[in-house]
């Protein structure tokens, strides 16, 4: 079904082809035109299934139709409360795009930069302001921010929110949202403590599920790698041999843990940044700009980046340390294989972390096939930095050292998935 046959209006169907979307995704066919309805949504869907555009065109549909009988200045119609830095830029500049011929302003604000900027453009006046909870709450508590024509509030990655602690500031904007409104709420979980939120929010909400709940992608390559954690670094540096891995997206447990991973790959040469919690802002956007266009290979990140960060034909992620929380994995690997592309995502597990392997699998209901044929398998010596004369890693699954996992060998780890274009949906 194309875009045209859910009835958008033609300044949305222009931007879209200008983005290269000919077709939605199944959560974007199944959600536009609940929105359009002014229904109440509960959006239970993985990352990387273009749950943004799902919500934020219809949106865009609804403010436009209703912009021609408005006069004055412009007041908050729309609140999008998400997460992180980067996934609330990501949003904005989704709205950025698909409205870009609807005549509608948007901005967005977070926390760890000057409030100034973002206080100079709430001033003009916006109709849609996508927001971290933080800054929210503080921007409302100086008088900035007034939301009493809000005519629509979505929350997107709520089970997120309740990972990082922000659900009680998340009750206490809600608290001031209008009586009146229609709510679009997003998780690609659902604990307890979220559907329990979901009910208070929403009126007779229509469900939308579009893949089984903390399921991963069928499109994501996933291999294990069993390996002692003294020689997880150089593990990382011999599967990095590939000239095939063009790019990678390698997650670390801590903020210590990912800036020494990236001093490791500096010194043997290969362009790595990192981003976590103690980097500035404008640091983070610097690394993730660079990692963007090409000019580092590798960014290391904590699991703040794991959503969020929207990357054309990103096809590899490393768990150089596996997540203490098992959903946490479906999101990171969730960073590959996006909007229908191919993916690969590399585990690595070392002896004290088989307690947090086995809840991954439980998790996503699946055995990771192990690969076995590298040099570096749990139980062998520390060893040394792989040299430039050694054999280029082959990464099939399977092997013939001992340990084989009784699979046959899939695609090799090193060669680029097939993609399936440039249509990327947020």
């Amino acid at each position: 079904m194309p875009f045209k046959k859910l009835e958008l209006i033609e300044p949305i169907l222009k931007a879209l082809v200008e983005e290269g979307y000919t077709t939605p995704t199944p959560i974007q066919q199944q959600s536009i035109p609940i929105v359009l309805e002014r229904r109440d949504l509960l959006g239970c869907a993985q990352t990387g299934t273009g749950k943004t555009a799902a919500f934020a065109i219809p949106i865009l549909q609804l403010l436009y139709e209703e912009k021609k009988n408005e006069t004055g200045r412009k007041n908050i119609k729309v609140l999008i409360l998400t997460p992180t830095r980067e996934l609330a830029i990501q949003i904005d500049e989704s709205f950025a795009a698909y409205g870009r011929y609807t005549g509608l302003s948007h901005t967005v604000i977070f926390g760890g930069v000057s409030q100034v900027p973002q206080v100079n453009q709430l001033r003009q006046g916006v109709d849609i302001l996508t927001a971290t909870p933080g800054r929210l709450l503080d921007l409302m508590s100086q008088g900035h921010i007034g939301l009493q024509h809000l005519k629509i509030f979505v929350l997107d990655e709520a089970d997120r929110m309740l990972d990082m602690g922000f659900i009680h500031d998340v009750k206490r904007v809600i608290i001031k949202l209008p009586v009146k409104r229609q709510t679009l709420f997003f998780s690609a979980t659902m604990p307890p403590e979220i559907q329990k939120l979901a009910d208070v929010l929403l009126t007779k909400p229509a469900k939308v599920e579009v893949t089984p709940v903390s399921s991963t992608v069928d499109k994501i390559d996933q291999g294990l790698f069993y390996v002692d954690k003294a020689n997880k670094p150089q593990l990382l540096l011999y599967l990095l041999k590939s000239p095939n891995i063009k790019t990678a997206l390698v997650f670390t447990r801590t903020k210590h843990g990912a800036d020494k991973v990236v001093k490791i790959l500096h010194k043997a040469g290969v362009t790595a940044a990192a981003i976590h919690g103690n980097k500035s802002q404008n640091a983070r956007q610097h690394a993730l700009t660079n990692f963007k266009n090409g000019n580092t290979r590798v960014l290391v990140a904590t699991d703040i980046a794991a959503r969020g960060i929207d990357i054309d034909d990103l096809t590899h992620v490393f768990n150089y340390d596996l997540p203490d929380v098992p959903e946490t994995y479906v999101h990171r690997i969730g960073r590959t294989g996006r909007a229908g592309n191919a993916g690969v995502a590399i585990a690595f597990c070392d002896a004290e972390e088989r307690i947090e392997l086995r809840d991954i699998q439980r998790l996503i209901n699946k055995t990771i096939p192990v690969v076995d044929n590298h040099p570096y398998p749990a139980g062998s010596a520390p060893a040394p930095a792989p040299s430039s004369q050694q054999e280029r890693p082959a990464f099939n699954r399977g092997g013939n050292n001992g340990q084989s996992s009784g699979r046959p060998p899939r695609r090799n780890f090193g060669s680029r998935p097939a993609s399936a274009g440039r249509d990327r949906r947020n």
